[in-house]
């Protein structure tokens, strides 16, 4: 059932965070059903501005609207990741969505305050939550590319202000994860001290965190075993998960990880299997492996196991 995420934080604030996971096809929709109710998770369905044109919108749409027929007791909300205004106005419009983010971080203060509450005003008239941001994440994924040079903290002191002004609904925040599978060097790690203010100075408020993913170094070892090249690929260690949870955060955005399972396991698979051609060999393998991977995610951030109390929440 799609709900909206405003419902999945209410119940999940301060005890542990939503995995946010992106699909941009058949497979990795099945696999995240599956591997959801096997934990027993509530979720977020991640679609980017990428995965909205890699063919057509309307078909990620009805695979979606598929799944929910076939995976009925599924509770989890449709989320469009990294908006600008215009494919905002797009989702909203097309009473699918049923949560926005529109990305104003690399915009000034008062202009993304200004973009964020016109497409607050527009989506909150439909019933529709949205996700701003504020404070930029470096790396890169898809059309968001940040060098990290340019890669700032969110300001604690201009996030209260933010969100009253911009009126959103829940805020990703920068402290210190980025995009893409090429994340941290040395010891690098989450600014905890900067995410305990926000939450003091947002006290109840969800907050969000993006560039997630943790790189497993299994995954990069034996998709470079397999042929590929992902030298110095590391990420965020899982086990902050639920200190960040604590702190406020409810949404967790994953993303990367689920594309080096993707590499991995169509690697291995036509290497040992070099006289295969059929694509639902290799599909029905990622199918099984990413909903174990999505499993063990749904483990880290606390989410495994709150399916029952999430459906009595909601009266459902």
């Amino acid at each position: 059932m799609i709900v909206t995420t405003k419902k999945l934080f209410e119940h999940a604030y301060g005890k542990y965070a939503i995995g946010a996971y992106n699909i941009n096809n058949l497979e990795q929709i099945v696999g995240l059903f599956r591997g959801n109710l096997d934990s027993q998770a509530p979720f977020i369905i991640q679609i980017s501005k990428g995965a909205r044109s890699y063919t057509d919108k309307l078909f990620l749409e009805g695979l979606i609207r598929a799944a929910d027929e076939v995976y009925p007791e599924a509770v989890f909300a449709v989320h469009l990741d990294h908006g600008d205004e215009a494919t905002c106005y797009d989702c909203i419009n097309s009473g699918f969505y049923s949560s926005v983010m529109i990305d104003g971080s690399s915009l000034p203060f008062e202009e993304n305050i200004a973009t964020t509450r016109r497409v607050v005003d527009a989506a909150h008239a439909k019933g529709i939550v949205v996700e701003a941001e504020l404070g930029m994440l470096g790396g890169v994924e898809e059309h968001v590319q940040v060098a990290e040079a340019d890669a700032k903290l969110t300001n604690p002191a201009q996030a209260r202000e933010f969100v009253e002004r911009s009126g959103c609904d829940s805020l990703a925040v920068a402290i210190g994860t980025s995009h893409g599978a090429f994340k941290f060097s040395g010891t690098q790690s989450l600014h905890f001290d900067v995410l305990a203010e926000i939450q003091e100075r947002l006290p109840g408020f969800p907050l969000v965190m993006h560039g997630s993913s943790s790189v497993p170094q299994e995954e990069v070892e034996r998709i470079n075993a397999a042929g590929g090249n992902l030298a110095g690929a590391k990420g965020v260690d899982a086990n902050q998960f639920r200190h960040a949870a604590e702190l406020g955060v409810t949404k967790i955005n994953i993303d990367t990880d689920g594309r080096l399972v993707w590499t991995r396991v169509h690697r291995e698979f036509f290497l040992q299997h070099p006289e295969k051609f059929d694509l639902r060999d290799p599909g029905k393998v990622f199918m099984a492996e990413y909903a174990k991977f999505i499993a063990a995610k749904n483990e880290y951030l606390g989410s495994a196991g709150q399916l029952p109390d999430v459906r009595k929440f909601l009266g459902l």
